[in-house]
């Protein structure tokens, strides 16, 4: 018996008066996927715990212990769905309502998530910065895009690349074959260079059998100068041997009012080429909307932010489709240029630095045009003499 300051104390115990509780882990159905529990259970390593845990009847050929292991295991590592069995609802942070936003907007499939902007993403499915990038990042790993390649691979994978002819062997020879799919020709020039016939000879083209240099699709037109003509394309196509009325059918054309109109008729073509075989995307002009809406310096930068997201939406179609990206360009007349040529195409470095490949059109006696190239990824520079005819395009 223990004294203390004014009466009795209790007796010190080595321990505590009572066992002490097994600590107990609640497994629920939630956190096991709803495997193989119906209630919860209680698993600890103590004898008492384990007489109480839940035990499913064993199934056929496996015992209750090897039934619960194989079960975790599954869960543990779970599987990974492929490029071909996966779809935009399985990535993480997208839920039913999230991938139906993303559909509406025109993403479809795991490759136009992979390749879309953060910001982009989250305005059109209502996510934050950090979720659109962590659903983008997922989207290129089930799409195996965004990594680093063998140049053998990319060979390859150039091998898919498609040549449309011009009508013109010069000009084809000029351009490697014809005007490439997924990058962006631009053809600039001043008035009455023919840049606009090219785009009729090649929405024609485009039509034809591979043999024959076409790419066997339909076109997309973005007519910004209202410069279209049907007739002209009737022209070109009776000089092919081909039924006018059927070509016409394939040409979707759509005139675009301002510089907001034209960056949305490629959110448009996008949509369009889900029920179409789009091969050929074409904007005549790409720079008449922003060169008059957008005027003096200190609307310059606002104009180039949008005519640089306008091209890369334009590359993305491209590159979706497998679609050649044609456009003409306006130019201006460099003041300070003393010697040489003064013209100068409109859009500055930002059109010079997304275009593929540029080519400058000059005119020249009767229906010749001299056609340069200015800058290729792999051609040299060169020049070929063109003739603009009632029958379209040729030599």
């Amino acid at each position: 018996m223990a004294w203390c300051l004014g009466g009795f104390r209790a007796p010190r115990v080595s321990g505590p008066p009572y066992p002490r509780p097994p600590r107990l882990r609640v497994l629920r159905e939630a956190d096991l996927g709803k495997v193989f529990i119906s209630k919860p259970a209680l698993v600890t390593s103590s004898p008492r715990a384990r007489r109480l845990k839940f035990r499913p009847p064993p199934g056929p050929g496996l015992t209750g212990r090897d039934r619960v292991g194989t079960d975790v295991a599954k869960l543990a590592t779970p599987e990974v769905k492929t490029k071909e069995k996966a779809d935009i609802g399985d990535l993480p942070g997208v839920g039913p309502a999230t991938a139906e936003k993303l559909r509406e907007a025109g993403y479809r499939d795991l490759l136009s998530i992979a390749v879309a902007a953060p910001g982009e993403l989250a305005e059109v499915a209502d996510l934050g910065e950090a979720v659109a990038m962590k659903v983008i990042n997922a989207a290129r790993q089930l799409a195996d895009v965004g990594g680093f390649e063998t140049g053998d691979v990319i060979m390859e994978r150039r091998a898919q690349v498609g040549k449309l002819t011009t009508g013109s062997k010069a000009l084809d020879e000029l351009l490697g074959g014809g005007v490439e799919t997924q990058s962006i020709t631009e053809f600039y020039g001043e008035f009455g260079s023919g840049k606009t016939q090219i785009m009729h000879q090649l929405a024609v083209n485009v039509q034809r059998p591979k043999d024959d240099g076409g790419l066997e699709g339909h076109v997309v037109i973005i007519d910004t100068e209202n410069t279209f003509r049907p007739e002209r394309i009737t022209q070109m196509a009776e000089a092919l041997d081909l039924d006018a009325k059927e070509v016409l059918t394939r040409i979707h054309v759509a005139r675009a009012f301002n510089s907001h109109h034209q960056m949305l008729l490629v959110e448009k073509a996008t949509e369009l080429a889900r029920e179409y075989p789009v091969r050929l995307l074409v904007i005549d002009s790409l720079t008449a909307h922003f060169r008059a809406e957008y005027v003096g310096r200190a609307t310059l930068a606002n104009r180039q932010g949008k005519l640089n997201t306008f091209m890369h939406d334009c590359l993305r179609f491209g590159d979706l489709n497998n679609a050649a990206i044609a456009v003409t360009n306006q130019v201006h007349a460099k003041p300070d240029a003393f010697f040489g040529d003064p013209t100068r195409p409109v859009g500055g470095h930002v059109v010079g630095h997304t275009a593929t490949f540029r080519l400058y059109l000059r005119k020249s006696k009767g229906g010749r045009r001299i056609a340069r190239l200015i800058d290729s990824p792999h051609l040299p520079e060169g020049e070929a003499v063109i003739n603009v005819i009632e029958d379209g395009i040729r030599d």
